[in-house]
C-alpha cells in the first residue's frame, strides 16, 4: 500500500511537471511591479529588449522571451508558432500573472495580436512594434490569404544555402530594417545563431497567419510604434488597410525609423513605452 501510495505522488509530480514546463521559449524575469510580457521580432532574442528593460524594470515585473530554435534556446518540433502561442498561454496561468501587458515587435507584435483576439480576458494591453496582423501582404504580390505549404522551392532553397550565403542574405536584409550601424552588427550575430529549419519554416508560420478579421475580437487597447521607412505616406496607407478591423488602435509613427524602432530612436522609443505601459 504504502509503495503504490509512493508511486502516485510519483507519477502525479511527473504530471505536474509535463502540463507546467515549456520548451517553445525561454523567459528571463527582471523587476517587480505589474508583469510585462515582452517578444522579440523573428530570427532576434530576447537581448533586444535590454535598453527597453533597463528602464521598465524599475517599475515593472518584465518577461523576456526568446523562442525556440533561436539564441541558445534548442529547436522543437512543428507547428512552432502555434506551439508557441499556447504555451504563453500555460505560462501565464501557470504562474498566475495578473493582466500583463504584451510588447511585441515584429512577429512577436503579431503574435501579441493573436493572443489578444483569442484571450481575450487575460491580459491588460497590448504594444506593438511595427508590426502587422498579416504580414504576408507585404510580401507576397496579389496575395489572397492562401495558405502557404512548408515544403515548396523558396524553402527547398534556403535549407540548402551554405551558410556565408546564408549569412551575406540576412546581413543585407538587416541593413534595411535598422539604420543604426553598432546595432545591425548585433542583429546579424542573432541571425547567424539562428537553427536553419526554424529560420525557414517558423517564417512561414508567421506569413500564414492572416489576423486582419480576428483583430475585432480584441477588448483591450492596442498602441502601435510604427516606423516610417521607406515613407510616412506608404507606411499609414499600410496599417490604414491592416488595422481595418481594429479602429481603436493607437498608431505613433517614428521619425527616420527603420523596422528597429527602438534602436533607430531609441529616446522617443523608450518615452513611449514607459508612458503607455503607466
Amino acid at each position: 500500500m504504502k509503495t503504490k501510495l509512493i508511486l502516485v505522488i510519483v507519477f502525479t509530480i511527473l504530471i505536474s511537471k509535463s502540463v507546467f514546463s515549456q520548451t517553445s521559449f525561454k523567459v528571463e524575469v527582471k523587476g517587480k511591479g505589474a508583469p510585462v510580457l515582452l517578444f522579440p521580432g523573428f530570427g532576434c532574442t530576447g537581448e533586444v529588449w535590454n535598453e527597453t528593460v533597463a528602464e521598465i524594470s524599475k517599475t515593472n515585473e518584465c518577461h523576456i522571451f526568446t523562442f525556440a530554435g533561436f539564441g541558445n534556446v534548442p529547436p522543437i518540433e512543428g507547428p512552432w508558432l502555434a506551439t508557441i502561442k499556447s504555451e504563453i498561454i500555460s505560462y501565464v496561468k501557470a504562474k498566475k500573472l495578473k493582466k500583463p501587458t504584451l510588447i511585441g515587435h515584429s512577429l512577436g507584435g503579431t503574435l501579441s495580436l493573436w493572443l489578444a483576439s483569442t484571450e481575450v480576458d487575460l491580459f491588460k494591453k497590448v504594444i506593438l512594434v511595427d508590426a502587422l496582423p498579416a504580414s504576408a501582404v507585404l510580401m507576397i504580390p496579389n496575395y489572397k490569404g492562401d495558405v502557404i505549404p512548408y515544403d515548396n522551392p523558396q524553402s527547398k532553397m534556403m535549407l540548402a544555402m551554405d551558410t556565408n550565403a546564408f549569412n551575406a542574405m540576412n546581413a543585407q536584409s538587416v541593413s534595411y530594417m535598422c539604420f543604426n550601424k553598432e546595432k545591425q552588427k548585433t542583429i546579424v550575430e542573432w541571425m547567424k545563431m539562428a537553427d536553419r529549419k526554424t529560420y525557414v519554416y517558423g517564417y512561414i508560420d508567421m506569413l500564414n497567419l492572416d489576423l486582419r478579421k480576428d483583430i475585432a475580437k480584441i477588448k483591450i487597447p492596442v498602441v502601435i510604434l510604427a516606423a516610417t521607412n521607406p515613407d510616412i505616406e506608404t507606411v499609414q496607407k499600410t496599417y490604414k488597410s491592416q488595422y481595418e478591423n481594429l479602429p481603436s488602435a493607437k498608431i505613433y509613427y517614428a521619425e527616420k525609423s527603420a523596422h528597429f524602432v527602438m534602436y533607430d530612436q531609441p529616446e522617443w522609443f523608450i518615452e513611449k513605452v514607459k508612458s503607455e505601459i503607466k
